[in-house]
């Protein structure tokens, strides 16, 4: 199981911390957001509430029956005020308490909130304690939590956010792949631990879509859509709008005449899923060229979803006819390598970052991203404070990385305005002959292979 060691030592640092604390600790289903509250728990005093999909009556008691099951008490008040106040550690350690989910109870009750103050300012349990408010729900803890809690947002002590993995963090988990296996898999399951938890890395990646994705009983098999649904509803109108872009509709006005839906209705739906992180709009990095690049730009975000909408739900009646490995070569094995051109691109960044952060660049990163232009690409443009910029060119599906690829990059720059004085050129295969030595004489030229990702 992968660990998140970095917020572990956040979440120690607090404990440790003197008095009370109140931590909002979230992230998308699949985040493993449990497992974690698990590992953090492991040898601490806590009382754990799983809240769910209830009444504001049926949640109290709810509540109530789990405080009397853990500390052997009858309550004779069924209010969070004396739920708290019953709670105990059994020593002076600090008690660490847990309500996850807790947009369910937050939603319809607002004197959940105020007893979660009150505890926090020691008012019922005096003893030390951690309190966790867990979520599952980005959008709601994003737009909503800081809204229904007022001021006293100001009392929380850290919003923590367990964000999706890097593509390291697969690199480290999967010992058996290659970088390119790495690269692959990252393509398909982005950084959503409970999808690397069930992926096997000692088995191709063919058996593993076969298995997990294009099996009835996989794990994957209905995810993608279960995601999607978990907060969003009308998956009708969604499921379009998510098919129309990943077959390559991605402006509102491509979206507006493939769907037929209006334009303002596609934009509210577009909002929604955009909250739900599950599509994001491209923004071009800034550059002098504005009018050459496209504008309006939307992908899907979530790897996991765009795979499935790309090479899944197009072909929905066969998967339920063919054999999954007949499946998975007919309609993924010879488009694969084109859909993952946009997914090394994220991990030569990452590559960069990485760099950035130990200070092995030409130039200190202040800034990163994309351009895109009507009729070319600039994959990577980093920029440090002073606006010198450093360019990246990555080439996954092509047999080489050519000189010819450069000429067209270096059109691409004059049309975006774009100088810069260094190049990484990333290929998962090889480089021409010319470029080699090219960049033998030219400094300015970084030629980096998969295998030194």
């Amino acid at each position: 199981m992968i660990i998140r060691h970095t917020e572990l030592k956040k979440m120690e640092q607090l404990y440790e911390d003197a008095g009370n604390q109140l931590v909002v600790l979230y992230g998308r289903e699949g985040c493993d957001k449990e497992a974690f509250i698990r590992i953090f728990c492991k040898g601490k005093k806590f009382f754990y509430y799983r809240a769910r999909r209830a009444s504001q009556q049926e949640q109290c008691m709810q509540f109530g029956r789990e405080i009397e099951k853990q500390y052997e008490l009858s309550l004779t008040k069924y209010n969070y005020n004396e739920f708290f106040n019953r709670i105990r550690s059994g020593s002076a350690s600090k008690l660490v308490v847990i309500i996850d989910e807790f947009q369910f109870i937050a939603k319809r009750d607002d004197e959940f909130f105020k007893a979660v103050l009150k505890l926090k300012a020691k008012k019922l349990y005096p003893g030390p304690v951690l309190i966790i408010l867990a979520s599952s729900s980005v959008a709601w803890v994003e737009q909503e939590l800081g809204e229904r809690l007022g001021d006293g947002m100001k009392k929380v002590n850290e919003t923590l956010k367990l964000d999706d993995l890097k593509f390291i963090d697969m690199v480290r988990s999967y010992p058996e792949y290659s970088v390119s296996d790495c690269v692959k898999a990252y393509g398909i399951l982005g950084g959503v631990s409970s999808y690397m938890n069930r992926w096997n890395s000692k088995k191709d990646i063919r058996t593993n879509v076969c298995k997990h994705i294009l099996s009835p009983n996989g794990y994957l098999f209905a995810e993608a859509e279960r995601f999607i649904g978990s907060e969003l509803r009308e998956l009708a109108i969604y499921d379009t709008i998510l098919a129309a872009i990943a077959a390559g509709h991605h402006k509102l006005n491509d979206l507006f005449n493939e769907t037929g839906f209006s334009r303002a209705k596609i934009s509210v739906y577009m909002k929604n899923l955009a909250a739900f992180e599950v599509i994001e709009k491209v923004n071009s990095f800034e550059t002098g060229g504005w009018e050459n690049a496209q504008k309006g730009i939307y992908q899907i975000r979530s790897n996991y979803v765009n795979f499935w909408f790309r090479f899944v739900y197009p072909h929905l009646s066969d998967l339920y006819m063919m054999a999954p490995e007949q499946f998975y070569d007919t309609y993924i094995a010879g488009e694969l390598d084109d859909y993952m051109n946009r997914y090394f691109v994220q991990v030569c960044t990452e590559y960069l970052e990485l760099l950035n952060m130990v200070d092995k660049l030409p130039i200190r990163i202040h800034k990163a991203g994309t351009w895109v232009g009507k009729t070319g690409n600039i994959d990577i443009i980093a920029q440090d404070s002073a606006r010198n910029n450093l360019i990246g060119l990555c080439n996954w599906s092509k047999p080489q990385l050519t000189y010819g690829m450069c000429e067209k990059l270096f059109d691409t720059m004059k049309k975006a305005r774009l100088k810069a004085e260094h190049f990484y050129l990333f290929s998962a295969k090889s480089f021409d002959q010319r470029l080699l030595d090219e960049a033998k004489e030219d400094k300015r030229l970084v030629l980096v292979d998969m295998t030194q990702l």
